[in-house]
């Protein structure tokens, strides 16, 4: 889904649904949640590929079709049903629905079971999987969750899954939820076994008699008339209601937010004196490094009481004896690298320009570790950290930083990376972990905790002034925080303290350890 810029009125990619295989009717799961605006016209656009190759490049992808409208003309109708404008007169059609989402913040996290299932496949048992589907206000229904395909069994046992309760009913827990099995197909045409209807409220009961379901099959019930029992049972395991945090929750709870800068001082980014340098000073305009800085940290600052930031280099060679170093202070003090406020970090930034010789290679590795021995201090949800790595470069020390990052993200860490200039960002993306977790030594990392972004997407607009740049930047790199924070609050069963209870320090108690220590 692609939703239209009201000012440059280019279309901006909004989010993709899963991939659903082999199937010409697909009903996709994934819903994209905005804002609705009445007095805007919301311009969206959809687009249908058949994918082609694990690349996330549509063009590498067979385009089907496409459809335009306005948020508008979806809210107003129950179903909009449009056809397709694609390579064939016939590309299909589209049906889109929306529905107003209610401000319930609770999640359940249930399980099933099922026994004595119809058995589908001539050469062997069924490949059973559920799909839920809540029920709409004109009776329709949406798909919200698919378990997992349990190979070769009549009794599976799928996995506990958390659903929002928003997603599953909307909030009203006597709304009716559509339980159906299936048994999967490679070719897409998934037997259907049976199906039986259920609602939250009875499922938050817990196990026990009513909620032993009966999966029927209506026309094999209609065929075989009063001999037929059903196609098998389907039993709840567990089912608890639990409540679903915000980051802001945490955020009023006293969580603090810290921010480590991190400035690529290598070579290539071009000598400082010349105007077609990465790191030039030009008097009109900030460069991109101090782009970047400011970008985020205008927003950090905002969640730091302190508004003291760590500010490192790396790549460079250090005087007086001209040492490499891939961590060193902008500020040249390494027992205590903070800078005051984000002009601070500019301030220290612009002088180091000044002192160090540009050098190379291009390592994280050792930033990402420095963040990472503070974030291992202090687990308890107290504290997050947020590393920001501002580079021109091809990164040089790959699977160090790999193994660094799979180590992080058990932690309450988060990392931003910030490409400038025109380099081959390809090992970013990687890094990303959009696509496929990352791994290190056959351990995959537990979180994904890095947002990579390039800085030529937010340049060349003809006319934006610097403020609207940063600004659309700052939006694009941190958007995935408060995502990334809960996720490991969640993961460690890490709950906010009640605003009462805010702690009221003014100054953090975490401070940096000489480097010589690390």
């Amino acid at each position: 889904m692609f939703i239209q810029d009201k000012s440059s009125r280019g279309w901006r990619e909004f989010g993709r649904t899963e991939i659903i295989w082999n199937n010409l009717n697909p009903d996709f799961v994934k819903k994209f949640v905005m804002q609705y605006y009445f007095e805007q016209s919301q311009k969206l656009k959809f687009e249908v590929y058949d994918v082609d190759s694990a690349s996330s490049d549509l063009s590498k992808h067979d385009f089907l079709g496409r459809m335009e409208c306005t948020l508008g003309e979806v809210v107003s109708s129950n179903r909009l049903n449009k056809r397709l404008t694609g390579p064939k007169k016939d590309s299909g059609s589209i049906i889109i629905g929306a529905e107003e989402l209610s401000s319930c913040k609770e999640q359940a996290l249930i399980q099933f079971r099922a026994h004595k299932l119809d058995k589908k496949d001539f050469f062997g048992k069924s490949d059973p999987f559920l799909t839920f589907s809540r029920s709409n206000e004109d009776g329709s229904f949406t798909v919200v969750h698919r378990t997992e395909v349990i190979k070769r069994t009549l009794n599976p046992t799928w996995r506990p899954f958390a659903l929002s309760v928003r997603a599953l009913c909307n909030g009203d827990y006597d709304r009716s939820i559509k339980v159906e099995c299936h048994d999967w197909d490679a070719d897409g045409g998934h037997d259907f076994i049976g199906v039986f209807t259920t609602t939250l409220r009875e499922l938050s009961r817990g196990p026990g008699a009513s909620t032993k379901y009966e999966c029927i099959n209506p026309k094999k019930q209609q065929k075989k008339g009063k001999s037929y029992q059903n196609s098998g049972t389907v039993e709840l395991m567990s089912c608890r209601i639990e409540k679903v945090y915000t980051f802001l929750d945490y955020v009023r709870g006293g969580t603090r937010i810290h921010c480590t800068f991190a400035v690529d001082f290598t070579a290539s980014n071009g000598d400082p004196k010349s105007p077609a340098s990465l790191h030039y000073m030009n008097p009109y305009r900030p460069n991109p490094y101090a782009t970047a800085i400011k970008s985020v940290g205008d927003i950090i600052q905002d969640y730091d009481t302190a508004k003291m930031f760590p500010a490192l280099g790396f790549g460079a060679r250090l005087p007086p004896d001209g040492v490499v170093s891939h961590e060193f202070a902008l500020n040249g003090n390494p027992q205590s690298p903070y800078c005051s406020g984000v002009q601070g970090v500019l301030d220290a930034y612009h002088k180091t320009l000044h002192s160090v010789q540009l050098y190379g290679p291009t390592n994280f590795a050792p930033v990402v570790n420095h963040v990472a021995k503070f974030a291992s201090a202090t687990r308890d949800g107290n504290d997050y950290f947020i590393l920001l790595i501002v580079t021109d470069g091809i990164i040089t020390d790959m699977p160090q930083t790999t193994e660094a990052i799979v180590n992080a993200a058990s932690l309450p860490m988060s990392i931003i990376i910030i490409g400038v200039g025109d380099a081959d960002f390809d090992a970013m993306e990687v890094l990303d972990g959009d696509e496929v977790r990352l791994s290190s030594r056959g351990r995959v990392a537990e979180r994904d905790i890095v947002q990579f972004v390039p800085m030529r997407e937010f340049l060349g607009r003809n006319g934006e002034d610097v403020v609207s740049v940063q600004a659309r930047l700052a939006k694009e790199v941190l958007e995935e925080i408060p995502d990334q924070f809960l996720s490991y609050m969640q993961k460690h069963n890490i709950k906010p303290k009640p605003p009462l209870l805010q702690r009221q320090d003014t100054i953090s108690s975490i401070r940096s350890l000489p480097m010589s220590e690390q």
